[in-house]
């Protein structure tokens, strides 16, 4: 268990490195929206590049964060039916979950990526859009995030185990809705005093 945890962390890390980095294409997009528009109600001249280029980085940013997402335990979830359950209940569904929706889904989206982004690269594959950029760099960005994704679930897998069988304390207890409010009210009573 030692090495998968090990493994485990080193798939942490690299996602969290990545997660935070891809943060910044979202800067970067919203700066080429703003220097686009400007240069076109400036000068009255555009070009779809600028706009395919903004859609290339928000989508980049959101696919390429998905992995790290997981990671920091932050995709959405019924947390009403689930705040009902034990820990141990939570951490069991969690698991399955992994197991039989996410991997393969994600192994599913793998299988169909790889000859789609092949057969872009190949051909040349450019926008329909006249003076549009070329499109297997997009496409490939598909691939990279669900390959992103299913390592970090291998990660998230061997972490569920690890808490289960007492391996590795929990990283991210669960706190219901109403305990995050008092919490949230104690910090800012904190806040105020000082």
């Amino acid at each position: 268990m030692a090495e998968l945890l090990a493994l485990s962390r080193a798939i942490d890390r690299f996602n969290e490195f990545v997660g935070k980095w891809v943060g910044w294409l979202i800067l970067v997009s919203i700066l080429v929206s703003a220097g686009n528009a400007v240069i076109r109600k400036a000068f009255n001249m555009s070009s779809n590049a600028w706009l395919e280029l903004q859609w290339y980085l928000f989508g980049a940013a959101f696919l390429l964060a998905a992995a790290y997402t997981l990671k920091q335990n932050e995709h959405i979830r019924i947390d009403i039916v689930y705040g009902m359950f034990s820990r141990r209940v939570q951490h069991w569904i969690d698991l399955l979950g992994h197991v039989f929706f996410l991997m393969p889904f994600v192994l599913l989206m793998i299988f169909y990526f790889v000859p789609y982004v092949s057969l872009s690269f190949h051909s040349g594959e450019v926008s329909t859009n006249a003076g549009g950029l070329i499109i297997w760099p997009a496409k490939s960005l598909l691939l990279i995030g669900f390959l992103l994704l299913g390592v970090q679930g291998v990660s998230e897998i061997i972490k569920k185990i690890a808490i289960m069988s007492g391996h590795m304390d929990d990283p991210n207890p669960f706190i219901s809705a109403h305990e995050q409010a008092e919490l949230d009210a104690k910090a800012l009573v904190e806040e105020i005093k000082s």
